[in-house]
């Protein structure tokens, strides 16, 4: 079952296929979208990386790391509270 991860800190030059490549390297990525203003497309500087289960943790564990010179914050995504 895959898992969904929270980063943040997203430079605002990166794109999902630039998330896809730096957290291939250490493990499965299913999918990766970073989120985007609706009116102007722009980037919120987060996003979510869909990994494999067994890939978790080796991916929380880059929380910290640097893409293009901003530090990822990098976690398990909390499920959405019901509104």
């Amino acid at each position: 079952m895959p898992k969904t991860i929270y980063v943040g800190n997203i430079p605002w030059s990166a794109s999902e296929e630039d998330l896809k490549t730096f957290f291939s390297e250490h493990g499965e990525i299913i999918s990766a979208r970073i989120i985007t203003e609706r009116a102007t497309g722009r980037s919120k500087g987060y996003g979510f990386v869909e990994v494999a289960e067994d890939d978790a943790e080796k991916i929380v564990e880059l929380n910290g790391t640097e893409l293009e010179g901003r530090k990822l914050v990098v976690n398990e995504a909390k499920p959405r509270a019901d509104e």
